[in-house]
């Protein structure tokens, strides 16, 4: 599939933010550590959703889908192996190893795949599992693993604080006997809500939010209904559509979200959101360049923004050195923005200079990720002339409704 794309017009009007595409995918896995009932809300509409769901058809799991609700009982797991097909296309399916080694005590998957932004090992997931008590045997990309006595108490170490790390191992830990301190524990807002989701459960966890999370195993957790909130990613890159283009918009979300990670590097470069009754409200004003951006881990600035970032910095007057030490092919969608007439110096496989501003053109291009796929979508946006962006199917992956939305907002966009 393909976005054909007519640049050089200013938004305007309302957009409203889906659900999390980062906290409905472990709440998704955290259905399978109970056989009772789980009630999701404002899930949003992509494609990772699918493939979880099309995993769970295969286990056997219940789901009924109605608008942005889902239904799901896993009354019983038919089978602990995941399907190769399904895990090979997306990264995340690795968190429905914790729940199904908790519930059934082994699993079987094919090493995950999903987007090439980098190497990104499992070591930390299985090193953790094995201070759980769970043997891990590897065959080439293949996986097995089994509790074998699992320890009574379990104190783990991250030795990076990887998102999905921490999940996985928050999942594995919450049902049993005994308790399990994770230190070095990803902070992200996904994690917490994630947590919040297996406390509403009956899980007992203490210090969520902070990188040391305490875990006394339940024998038993319930059913509950959990409100996935608003993707925050979501909120900060349809802020950056509209202030390249000089537009004014509404964002329509939870306006107690917290974006101040966020919004402290955002607004170096001029771009302020007013709090709403119901949202935010971006205004147009003069793009400012910043010296330097740099990813870190949460409270620090997200990686899933750095691509957006860089368009943004296209625009701005002067020179920003982008930097994203997580993901070493981060940077490497940058040589299509050169193409469109972007003036970027890339320095390593983690950092490029951006000099702004500069003049974009439309072009053909290919979408390599999820990210950096809607940030060329985001260039396409200020770009004299037509875009045309293909394989947006991987975009869709992460950004529900896309063309819909910028339809709304004025945008001359098609999808063939």
């Amino acid at each position: 599939m393909r976005y054909i794309i007519k640049g050089s017009k200013k938004l305007k009007g309302e957009v409203s933010i889906s659900g999390s595409k980062n906290s409905i995918l472990p709440c998704l896995a955290a259905t399978l550590l109970t056989s009772e009932e789980i009630v999701l809300e404002n899930v949003p509409r992509i494609s990772d959703v699918e493939i979880f769901l099309k995993i769970f058809d295969k286990l056997g799991i219940e789901t009924i889908k109605e608008d942005q609700t889902l239904k799901i009982k896993a009354a019983k797991i038919r089978q602990t192996a995941l399907p190769d097909d399904l895990v090979m296309a997306l990264r995340a399916s690795v968190l429905l190893v914790g729940p199904i080694l908790a519930r059934e005590g082994k699993i079987n998957f094919h090493y995950p795949g999903g987007d090439v932004i980098g190497r990104r090992s499992l070591n930390t997931h299985l090193q953790g599992f094995k201070a759980l008590g769970v043997s891990v045997k590897q065959k080439d990309l293949k996986f097995t693993l089994e509790k074998r006595g699992v320890k009574k108490d379990a104190k783990i170490f991250l030795e990076e604080a990887s998102v999905t790390a921490t999940e996985n191992l928050i999942l594995a830990s919450v049902l049993g006997k005994g308790s399990v301190q994770i230190r070095n524990a990803a902070k992200e807002p996904h994690v917490q809500d994630l947590c919040n989701m297996l406390l509403q459960m009956g899980a007992k966890i203490k210090g969520v939010g902070t990188d040391t999370l305490e875990i006394t195993g339940v024998t038993k957790l319930h059913g509950t209904n959990f409100k996935i909130g608003c993707d925050y990613i979501e909120v900060i890159t349809y802020a950056i559509a509209a202030f390249i283009t000089g537009g004014i918009i509404k964002i329509k979300c939870d306006p107690t979200l917290d974006l101040k990670s966020m919004t402290t590097i955002l607004e170096k470069f001029g771009l302020k959101l007013t709090t709403a009754e119901d949202g935010f409200l971006v205004n147009p004003g003069k793009i400012l360049s910043v010296p330097a951006v740099k990813t870190n881990l949460w409270p620090g600035f997200p990686t899933d923004l750095m691509s957006a970032v860089i368009v943004l910095a296209t625009q701005a007057e002067g020179v920003t050195l982008c930097h994203d030490w997580m993901y070493e092919s981060r940077m490497f969608f940058v040589d299509k923005l050169i193409s469109m007439g972007a003036n970027i110096t890339i320095a390593d496989p983690h950092r490029v200079l951006v000099y702004g501003p500069s003049q974009l053109h439309g072009r053909v291009v290919d979408t390599p990720d999820i990210r950096a796929g809607m940030a060329l979508v985001l260039a396409a946006l200020v770009a004299k002339g037509e875009t045309t962006i293909n394989k947006v199917e991987l975009i869709e992956r992460g950004y529900e409704d896309v063309v819909g939305k910028l339809k709304s907002l004025g945008v001359d966009i098609g999808l063939n």
